[in-house]
């Protein structure tokens, strides 16, 4: 079987790629709400992301969606929040989060998202990051040796800003074995 990535498949062979896939996009969302609206290089981020899993067919869980990037986030309940965003981990093929640095070069705070990764890796779900590369200073130690515990790919935050397609062909390296096993299940 010969394997297409997003680079060298036409337009239509690429469509279905991440079909039957469920993506969960997560990242900063309390402290991306800033004074003026939603942090705009997350939220750009955020939405090329989702985009891109759903132009290649796959199905995306996204808090920034539901809550409208910040402007409904008061309607939830930490309850809530919670159960919601715990059931889409379990539900997940992928997490992937999507962490910010501010012009400092501090990541933005995250306090969900690291809890988020924490279940991930406790589930053993693979993580696509989308960050500065290398990591941040303040990144903690936790964060840049979780690929010693977990399977973690990183995309680098401008690389994917200017190639949208790199998250694709992540999902699918991260989700190979499980692709396979589904279509050799579906086959026999």
């Amino acid at each position: 079987m010969t394997q297409t990535t997003t680079r060298d498949a036409a337009p239509t062979q690429r469509a279905g790629l991440l079909a039957g896939l469920d993506v969960f996009v997560g990242g900063p969302i309390q402290h991306a709400i800033l004074e003026n609206g939603f942090a705009n290089d997350l939220e750009s981020a955020i939405t090329k992301a989702i985009g891109a899993v759903k132009e290649h067919g796959g199905n995306v869980f996204s808090a920034h969606v539901v809550e409208k990037f910040g402007a409904e986030t008061a309607a939830f309940t930490p309850e809530q929040v919670s159960v919601r965003d715990f059931r889409w981990m379990k539900k997940c093929d992928v997490f992937v989060p999507v962490l910010p640095v501010l012009e400092d070069g501090m990541l933005r705070r995250t306090d969900g998202t690291h809890v988020e990764l924490g279940w991930a890796t406790a589930m053993g779900r693979p993580i696509i990051l989308i960050t500065k590369q290398p990591f941040a200073e303040s990144a903690s130690h936790l964060l840049k040796g979780l690929h010693q515990v977990g399977f973690v790919q990183t995309i680098d935050f401008a690389e994917f800003a200017e190639k949208p397609g790199l998250l694709i062909d992540a999902v699918l390296a991260a989700t190979e074995r499980q692709r396979e096993a589904v279509g050799a299940s579906v086959i026999a």
